[in-house]
Order: structure tokens, then sequence, then C-alpha cells
């Protein structure tokens, strides 16, 4: 019997100004990646990053010319852009992506895979153990998931959890995703699956502080592109409840 827990699997990281951050994430994701996968690949999604987190990129690349892809947007287009770099660039079946910032335990890949196995899901997607962010961040992201279900009719503990492991046909299946400045993609990407017919499951992955380098999801300009994303994506659909 294989030791592996997939065939194919494809990591990626969206990245914006990591430079501190992105070969720790890497370096603590690779021994998994290599134990738990057959076939793997790491696509490193720097998107428009002022710092040096595009040499940093190279020189991971430059260790595994074959399994390491760069994916560069210039200038820096969002966090919805950086999303959907990676799934559309990902080739293997599983898909399974985090922040790089460093916040999340990659350990927690085997419970996503534990939980898939038993239920056959499409999708398995984190919720936070106790999210290491400030106060006005989590009563946000409460308001932002009771809008979506408001709207919508989506209802999961946590649309937003940067670590999420999905098969690739959901990807390919589902009309194309759009958003890409604002905090929307998570929440677009989730509804289409769901209206797509897709199985998605839930299960807690540990978070810890981010370390070094800032986050930018909280700023204005990136909340008001969300509302017009959802806005717009309302007015496209007719959700299913």
């Amino acid at each position: 019997m294989s030791q592996y827990l997939t065939t194919q699997l494809s990591v990626f990281f969206p990245c914006y100004n990591e430079e501190k951050n992105l070969l720790s994430t890497f370096n603590k994701a690779l021994p998994i990646i290599k134990k738990i996968a057959q076939k793997w690949e790491v696509i490193i999604v720097d998107d428009g990053s002022k710092d040096k987190t595009s040499q940093v990129a190279k020189s991971i690349q430059k260790q595994y010319p074959q399994q390491v892809k760069i994916v560069t947007h210039n200038p820096n287009r969002g966090y919805g852009a950086a999303f959907k770099s990676g799934f559309y660039t990902a080739q293997y079946q599983w898909i399974t992506f985090t922040d790089a910032d460093g916040q999340f335990d990659f350990n927690d890949i085997y419970q996503l895979f534990a939980t898939q196995k038993k239920t056959k899901a499409d999708m398995v997607i984190g919720y936070y153990l106790g999210r290491k962010v400030p106060f006005y961040r989590i009563w946000g992201s409460k308001v932002w998931q009771f809008v979506v279900w408001l709207l919508f009719g989506l209802k999961v503990k946590d649309i937003d959890c940067g670590f999420k492991l999905v098969n690739k046909k959901v990807i390919d299946t589902i009309p194309r995703l759009e958003s890409e400045r604002g905090p929307f993609i998570s929440s677009e990407f989730l509804i289409k699956s769901k209206m797509a017919g897709f199985k998605i499951v839930e299960t807690g992955v540990h978070h810890f502080s981010r370390l070094e380098g800032e986050a930018t999801g909280a700023k204005l300009n990136v909340i008001l592109s969300g509302l017009k994303d959802l806005i717009r994506l309302r007015f496209k659909i007719k959700p299913k409840n």
C-alpha cells in the first residue's frame, strides 16, 4: 500500500511583500508535501510585491526547477487575482493553498485529507481554531458572512480561512472567477461551487500570529472593492437556498 495520501498535489502560496515569511513557509511545508504526494508542484504567486519576495521565490525555484513555478503580477492586482492565478495554474488532481505569511500549520493538511476521505467531499475548507488577528477583523468577518448568507444562502463557519483542499474538477467546472482586488474571492468561489452541486465540508485548522510583514485585507479600499463584487454577483446569479 502506498504511503502517500494522494498521487498528485498542487500547492500554491499567494504572496504580497512576504520576503521575510515566504522561505520559512515553504521550508516548513516541503517535507510534508513530499510525504503525502507522489507527484507535486508548488506555485508561488507574487502579486506585485515591492520588497524582495521575487528574489526569494527565484532562489526557491532554483533548488526545485521541475516542481516550483512562479507567477508574477505586475503591478499588484489584489488577493483575488493571486487566488485565481494559483488555481488556474495548478495542474494536479488536488489543490491546496495557504497564505504565505506563516500563520498556518501545514501539518493540518493531514486533517484536511482525512476529512475528505471520510466524507468524499469535493472541497474541504478550514475554519480557524482561534484566529490570531485583531478583534475588529474577526467581527468584520462575521458581519461579512452574515451578509453572504443573507444574499446567497451560503452558511459556513469561516468563508475566508486561507487553508483549503479542493478537487481540480471544481475549478474546472464552475464559472470563471472574477473578483480581483477585494476579499470577495473566497465567497465567490464557495457560492459558485455550492451552486454547481459540489460537496463542501469543514474542519478546524490552527492559526498563529503574524511574525513579520503587514496584512492588507482590512484596508478600506479592499473592503469597498469586496462589497462592490458582492453586489455585482448578486445581480448576476440567482442563489439556490
